[in-house]
């Protein structure tokens, strides 16, 4: 697990809800198979099950404008600054990634 754990339901870190849970969509089969052997070949380094909703993408609704680019435009609210930066900081650190800012 580098940053997200998909052995929780409905959760992540300290956010809890539905709208929290950990959900792949797909738009063809040939996505979902490949999907499919993915979570197959990482569920023996997880000690619990891997409860990744994989599901066919019915519909899209474009997000409203205040959540476009959210990070970006709110990095420095308590939020970005306590959870988002941090997290992106680690992962930059860890695939060699260098910082935009």
């Amino acid at each position: 697990m580098r940053r997200h754990d998909p052995t929780s339901k409905n959760r992540q870190g300290a956010d809890v809800g539905e709208q929290y849970r950990s959900i792949i969509l797909y738009t063809d089969e040939s996505d979902r198979k490949e999907m499919d052997l993915y979570i197959d070949k990482i569920r023996p380094s997880f000690s619990k099950p891997i409860l990744t909703e994989v599901k066919k993408l019915d519909e899209f609704y474009e997000a409203e404008d205040y959540h476009k680019n959210y990070y970006e435009n709110n990095r420095f609210q308590p939020y970005c600054m306590l959870v988002i930066s941090p997290k992106l900081s680690k992962i930059r650190k860890e695939f060699g990634i260098k910082s935009q800012d």
